[in-house]
């Protein structure tokens, strides 16, 4: 069940978070698509979707203290909660919460976290913080929500001694389910603890006789009815016990003790001969059950009462063999577990699998003592601690990876500081060579000479090449001294010349203007290009002063992480050695009460026997 609630409870915040905005909202019940702005809640998400809390917590953290969610910021803090929560960190979670529930929250994701909230409280014992949360709850939740949460309400008045308001609640109780279902039996085993058995009998035998439609529900009414019929006996009501433990059924979980109920109903009114037929039932199952224990004692018992004396004794023989047998299994099993080596085959089963509160035991290890875990895990604290015994090995296994990753980092920085040195030399050299003042003078200048020629409108300056050597022949012939002489064909000459010039210069005329705006362009942008270089120059001159300094900064950055990592391995060492002594107490507990149990049987047995022999030498001297 803790499995179950933490992931709904995760599943509901991210569709929360799906959901509150009104676009969303507006769409109705279908869950819309997560738009993601920014690409390190991407990468979160992305661990998350895959049930890899861990990372996707290590991302999240990272890329909150660097800011890198200016756009998932609530988001973030309620997944974070979540991920705190799969870990077992209600408190933690609790605190982002109780912080995120304001009044600009959705009410329906207000309350309905609430309600998480109170479950989760509940779960762990902080009965107070759990009817806290319920009060927080302002609007009447979905109806397949709002019945477990009446059931949630009187749950907490039953663990808190408040019966007669639990009843109130319950008596109130509109429509039958099975969160109604599951609070009256809580109830009815409550009031039967406290001596008010004519007040539970009602609702016990109701639960006894309830129509289930799946296994929770069958479990439900096997429990209510092995319930009532102790009661019963307890009260000294045989004849009523017997038929309400014989509605219990025969391959449920619960019909080792039902069966050894219905043999006692019958030994109550004397009836050894059918009592016999359910105990001897229990003498084939399964040793380690204490209803199959006692019916090892009592079967002897009841064919001694029926003067069945010789099988008796064989009976009390062989429940004295099968319980020392047992208590030296138990006996190696101890030990195994003192050693360590118990929790380490836990560890071997993927080792690399998932964590938190979604793992689960896919098959015990190996071994005699394999057969005691079940009941082991069976307890909730024995698994909520074996998954914190994993968690921890997991953190170890990190921190390892993560030691691992600090040498590649350091190997990585040396490698680029080498580099960095080795072409520094060649950088500087080229720098050398770029003598950006000349170039800002020559740029200068050119810029000076370009006001010259359109001051003067010297279209002969901006001429082609092949312009140019065209006016110079034009000039050259101009200068001939045959072309000086008065004759006609001179003048002829003269004349052509005078219109090839005139027809260049009306060329160079009309280009002029186009030609001058093309090189003022060309100087304006090589003008930016030196003011962009010189700031890059100013770049590559800071970086080459901080370079160094970048290489120190990170180098001790690097270094301080190795005193950091080996303080967590230290902790998780010592929580680990912690966790370690805790399940080793409560596996060693709980065989030195199955131990005990056996020896008082044991003790019980040979008493017995001593009795029948003691029996058969007063009879056998009596027919002498």
């Amino acid at each position: 069940m803790g499995a179950c609630r933490a992931i709904c409870l995760i599943s509901w915040l991210v569709f929360a978070v799906a959901v509150s905005t009104p676009e969303a909202r507006a769409a109705g019940d279908q869950k819309p698509p997560t738009v993601v702005k920014d690409p390190h809640y991407g990468e979160v998400l992305f661990y998350f979707y895959q049930d890899d809390y861990f990372p996707a917590i290590v991302r999240l953290m990272a890329a909150q203290q660097q800011a890198h969610l200016p756009n998932h910021g609530a988001e973030a803090e309620l997944l974070l909660g979540g991920l705190y929560l799969s870990y077992g960190h209600h408190l933690r979670a609790a605190e982002i919460f109780e912080r995120l529930l304001a009044d600009n929250v959705d009410p329906q994701i207000r309350d309905r976290t609430w309600f998480f909230l109170s479950k989760i409280w509940l779960q762990r014992g902080y009965l107070a913080e759990s009817e806290q949360a319920l009060a927080n709850i302002r609007d009447e939740l979905p109806p397949e929500l709002e019945s477990e949460r009446q059931m949630l309400k009187a749950q907490i008045l039953i663990d808190q001694g408040r019966h007669d308001q639990a009843i109130e609640i319950l008596n109130a109780w509109r429509g039958k389910n099975e969160w109604a279902s599951y609070a009256k039996y809580n109830l009815s085993v409550a009031m039967v603890r406290s001596g008010r058995i004519n007040s539970a009998v009602g609702m016990l035998d109701e639960l006894g006789k309830l129509d289930p439609y799946n296994e929770e529900l069958s479990s439900l009414r096997d429990k209510a009815n092995l319930a009532l019929g102790y009661a019963y006996l307890q009260d000294g009501q045989p004849l009523s016990a017997k038929p309400v433990l014989q509605r219990v059924r025969l391959s449920g979980p619960f019909s080792n003790k039902a069966l050894l109920g219905v043999g006692w109903a019958d030994a109550e009114i004397d009836n050894y001969q059918r009592a016999l037929v359910p105990w001897m039932e229990l003498r084939g199952r399964n040793l380690l059950d204490p209803a199959v224990q006692e019916s090892m004692l009592a079967i002897p018992y009841a064919m001694a009462k029926l003067d069945s004396i010789s099988q008796a004794a064989d009976h009390y023989i062989n429940a004295i063999e099968a319980f020392y047998e047992e208590t030296s299994r138990i006996d190696s099993t101890i030990e195994k577990i003192e050693s360590g080596e118990l929790f380490d085959e836990f560890l071997s089963q993927d080792p690399t699998g998932t964590t938190g509160w979604y793992w689960k035991v896919e098959e015990l290890p190996e071994g005699t003592e394999s057969r005691y875990l079940y009941h082991l895990l069976a307890t909730h604290k024995f698994q909520e601690g074996l998954k914190n015994y994993r968690d921890l090995a997991y953190l170890q296994r990190n921190l390892d990876g993560w030691q691992q990753s600090v040498d590649v980092y350091q190997s990585m920085l040396e490698t680029r500081e080498l580099a960095y040195y080795e072409r520094l030399p060649r950088a500087e050299a080229s720098l050398a060579n770029a003598d950006l003042d000349e170039m800002v003078q020559r740029k200068l200048e050119f810029d000076a000479r370009l006001d010259s020629i359109e001051k003067s409108s010297d279209s002969l300056a901006l001429a082609t090449s092949r312009e140019f050597s065209l006016w110079g022949e034009i000039t050259a012939m101009e200068r001939n001294p045959a072309l000086q002489a008065n004759i006609p064909e001179a003048e002829e000459v003269r004349h052509k010349i005078k219109l090839l010039k005139g027809v260049l210069q009306w060329e160079l005329d009309k280009e002029f203007k186009v030609r001058a705006a093309l090189i003022r362009r060309n100087l304006r942008q090589t003008g930016e290009a030196l003011v962009e270089t010189q700031r890059s120059r100013r770049q590559v001159d800071e970086s080459i002063r901080n370079e160094p300094l970048l290489f120190e900064e990170f180098n001790q950055r690097v270094a301080g992480l190795d005193p950091k990592i080996n303080e967590m391995r230290d902790r998780v060492d010592v929580s680990m050695a912690m966790q370690r002594a805790f399940l080793q107490t409560i596996a060693v507990d709980e065989l030195q009460a199955q131990k005990q149990r056996l020896d008082t049987y044991t003790v019980q047995a040979r008493f017995a026997l001593a009795a029948i022999y003691d029996l058969s030498s007063t009879v056998g001297d009596a027919s002498q």
